[in-house]
């Protein structure tokens, strides 16, 4: 699939985030073995289902992976069929607007200009054939120079671990997909506004799902973050000889440590829309502005933070769900993950089970969202052979 801008056909490439640890499923994530590369549902890894999903839109030689470089083997592996130099290693954590930038200047050495959809690796879309509809219509959307495009998915919940995106007035146009301005976006809210939202009808879950011409982000990068924009350009320079390696281990450090939402896509939704009467379409008081846009994509999406959020996605309300034998008496809702030992529970409610060779996670599964806690400690206590 390709996008047409004045006679010219981008190329479409998906560049998604893997750099995470999911200290949140401890025991099972680990440094080398994160969410993203495990069975969290039961299935093939997250990252292979991820790509998986992406296809036909994309083709794997057009997918791109951003992870660290303790676990870029690991990445090759599973993705066989992504090009190896499409797999690129941070040599340092510097948040997602970094890794974004850095993914849009090889895109950018590669192909000139590309369209860009930027996606997380470790989450759960159970209408995938939504989901690649509503892909298509973003990237179409996107193409036009200064436009950014953010999936939102509509609220079930009064959550507040997510940001929220609130639409303004619709976008006319032949797509038969709503498509918004956004007014704004807002942070993780207390559960008081976060049920406001919710009522509203007007706010949106940010799943961090992004859309732009690879042309697009580098100049906002170049206007909002300039020095790292600059520093970027000397990699630039680099990418496919000798001396990148090098440039890559000194220059990335540097880079401001900063969220792409915050850096990027905030700032430019604040650049003031207008609807013009007369034509019916959106300007800005100049050409040159970022447009920003949501589309609403109920499509299942679940970020599945949590071993809780595991369990919600597989077990019916209230039953018990285990990866391997068990017996239970008088107990329910309890998560085990214990598929080579067998599971005995007797009169034990709402509880999480994750065994593995040498470790034992136990906890109440409105408590699983502090798995994190015990990651802090055993690093706290250098306990390097269980991180």
């Amino acid at each position: 699939m390709s996008q047409s801008n004045r006679g010219k056909k981008l190329p479409v490439c998906a560049v998604l985030l893997a750099g995470g640890r999911g200290t949140r499923f401890w025991p099972r994530s680990r440094t080398r073995t994160p969410k993203q590369l495990l069975n969290i549902t039961g299935g093939e890894t997250m990252l292979r289902e991820t790509v998986a999903r992406l296809l036909p839109v994309f083709s794997e030689r057009n997918c791109w992976v951003v992870t660290n470089a303790e676990q870029s083997s690991a990445v090759r592996r599973e993705l066989p069929r992504v090009p190896a130099n499409h797999i690129l290693a941070e040599p340092v954590g510097r948040n997602t607007a970094a890794a974004i930038a850095l993914a849009a200047i090889h895109l950018a050495h590669e192909h000139g200009d590309a369209m860009m959809a930027v996606l997380s690796s470790d989450a759960h879309i159970a209408n995938v054939k939504k989901y690649r509809s509503l892909l298509r219509v973003a990237l179409e959307h996107a193409s036009a120079p200064g436009q950014l495009v953010v999936f939102g998915v509509p609220p079930t919940r009064p959550e507040t671990g997510y940001g929220y995106i609130e639409r303004a007035a619709r976008i006319p146009g032949r797509s038969s997909s709503e498509i918004f301005s956004v007014r704004r976006f807002t942070e993780k809210p207390e559960l008081r506004l976060a049920r406001r939202y919710v009522a509203s009808g007007k706010y949106f879950w940010n799943a961090g799902m992004f859309f732009w011409r690879v042309s697009t982000f580098l100049e906002l990068l170049r206007r909002f973050l300039p020095v790292t924009h600059a520093a970027l350009a000397e990699l630039a320079k680099t990418i496919g000889t000798r001396r990148y390696a090098a440039a890559l281990q000194k220059i990335y450090p540097k880079l401001e440590n900063i969220s792409v939402d915050y850096a990027i896509v905030e700032p430019a939704s604040k650049v003031r829309q207008t609807l013009a009467p007369r034509k019916g379409k959106l300007s800005t008081a100049s050409a040159n502005e970022p447009r920003v846009s949501v589309i609403p994509a109920d499509i299942g999406w679940s970020d599945i933070g949590t071993w809780n959020a595991v369990y919600e996605l597989l077990a019916k309300p209230g039953s018990n769900f285990s990866a391997g034998p068990t017996f239970t008496l008088d107990a329910t809702g309890n998560f085990f993950w214990s598929p080579k030992k067998f599971v005995a529970a007797l009169g034990v409610q709402d509880l999480v089970l994750v065994e593995t060779d040498d470790a034992i996670l136990l906890c109440p599964r409105n408590s699983s969202q502090d798995v994190s806690k015990i990651v802090k400690w055993l690093e706290q206590q250098k306990q390097k052979s269980l991180l």
